[in-house]
């Protein structure tokens, strides 16, 4: 392994300038600083992570708390991981993923032990448990999502309330007056997780003002769920001419039954889905969908959090705004 001595040697400079050119803290001459990271490059050189954290109070770590559970698509989880990450690195830090349901202890643990400079935290609830010890802690955190009460808080979130909506808005102006909502399991909105307790109320919202007739019911995923879902819906609501899914694996399920039943998508039913573009544009049906911007919400959670650990940024909630784009599963409602 390269020392920093060796790094030196090589310069021909003193130790000291090297790690001035490596810790920014002292201003060094262009020329200097060409020639030690050269020699850097050139020797393969990685500052020691312990040495380095000792040396400047700082780990250069970022906490990812994801709890991975089972009613949760996780490729989209997966997919804001890996842009967190990214984008980390490109900022000099490197992410621990905790996965694991703990809570509150997995913040007071992080919190506690400075195994990392900051925290960013998913699966984020209305009333999340884990949010009064944030709010006591003075170590910078952001959340990816958005709980009932943000004050004190970073957040960075898709505005899901504005995508209910706009599902809506799309719907209505294609005359369509029955319209039903396959939701996510019934765990998700047991535990009053965010993002699905907010589309749902910009849903309802929106067809209270446009008239539009509602009928929402949670659904596990996959084909048996699904099925006995769609027999309820349209035992309940047999007019019902469009339906707004936000659960990944009840959308082709959903197409399957449709088919199997006779109803032409879109000319007897129309559908609309909030879910990731590479699920809405691979279904059997091209679908008309609100993408979920997963690589969008991971870069901004960094940048957040990366200006608070600079002592630069506040406390600040930033709602992306969701675009619909609009495929083969939605058209005007049929005459009846």
């Amino acid at each position: 392994m390269v020392t920093l001595a060796e790094v030196a040697q090589h310069a021909g400079v003193s130790a000291s300038t090297v790690s001035y050119v490596l810790s920014g803290k002292r201003s060094i001459s262009a020329t200097t600083r060409q020639r030690v990271e050269r020699s850097i490059r050139e020797l393969g050189y990685h500052p020691n992570a312990g040495a380095r954290a000792l040396a400047s109070s700082r780990s250069n770590i970022i906490a990812l708390m994801v709890p991975l559970r089972t009613d949760m698509y996780v490729p989209v989880m997966m997919e804001i991981a890996i842009a967190v990450a990214t984008t980390a690195r490109t900022h000099g830090y490197d992410v621990l993923l905790l996965t694991g349901e703990e809570g509150p202890d997995a913040v007071r643990r992080v919190a506690g032990s400075g195994l990392a400079d900051g925290m960013i935290l998913m699966d984020v609830e209305l009333d999340d448990e884990r949010l009064p010890l944030l709010r006591e802690s003075a170590q910078p955190a952001v959340l990816i999502g958005l709980p009932a009460d943000t004050t004190g808080l970073t957040c960075v979130d898709l505005d899901f309330r504005a995508t209910g909506a706009l599902c809506v808005e799309h719907l209505a102006g294609l005359g369509h007056r029955d319209v039903a909502v396959i939701g996510e399991a019934p765990a998700v909105y047991e535990r009053h997780t965010g993002f699905a307790e907010r589309t749902l109320d910009g849903l309802r919202t929106r067809a209270q003002e446009t008239g539009l007739r509602l009928l929402h019911r949670p659904c596990e995923g996959g084909y048996d769920a699904t099925a006995v879902t769609v027999a309820r819906i349209l035992d309940e609501r047999p007019g019902t001419t469009g339906f707004v899914v936000q659960n990944e694996a009840a959308v082709e399920p959903l197409l399957a039954l449709l088919r199997q039943q006779g109803r032409a998508v879109p000319e007897d039913v129309s559908v609309v889905a909030v879910c990731p573009e590479q699920v809405a544009v691979q279904a059997s049906v091209r679908l008309t969908s609100v993408s979920l911007p997963a690589q969008e919400m991971g870069r901004h959670a960094v940048e957040q959090l990366v200006a608070k650990l600079d002592g630069r940024g506040g406390d600040e909630v930033v709602l992306l705004p969701p675009e619909l784009t609009v495929r083969a599963s939605s058209g005007p409602a049929p005459i009846r």
